[in-house]
């Protein structure tokens, strides 16, 4: 059995994802993991893909949209705070920040993130403005 833990949200990022959104990294247990992310207004991230792993989203703040694909469909989901969503393993997504405010998640990953190589560059329907 793991101990308990807890931690606060760091002031500083930890790290940039592979799609160019600033983490914190929170807590982890062997079945899963919890970061914050954060793109800042305006920006668009890089379109990826996992390999292994699949996340569930909470949105904290800011406005944007979310788009996946999956097995030929596809779709745009509006983000605000309170809206959750999958993020299945294998299915292309990209996100933006859309008004004035950094556009703020946490997300649970399941197994933990395994490291480099785990998310793949796909196209995505938005031009990035940001490098992972």
């Amino acid at each position: 059995m793991a101990p308990f833990a807890d931690k606060p949200l760091p002031a500083e990022r930890d790290t940039v994802a592979p799609d160019g959104s600033d983490v914190r990294i929170l807590l982890g247990l062997q079945a899963g993991s919890m970061a914050h992310f954060q793109l800042a207004a305006g920006e668009t991230s890089t379109a990826v893909t996992h390999r292994t792993i699949e996340e569930i989203w909470y949105i904290l703040s800011g406005r944007g949209e979310m788009w996946r694909q999956q097995d030929g469909h596809h779709a745009t989901v509006p983000l605000h705070a309170g809206v959750a969503l999958t993020i299945p393993c294998g299915t292309q997504f990209q996100f933006r920040a859309l008004g004035d405010e950094p556009l703020c998640a946490v997300a649970v990953t399941m197994p933990p993130w395994p490291g480099d190589g785990e998310a793949v560059a796909v196209s995505g329907p938005w031009t990035p403005t940001v490098r992972s």
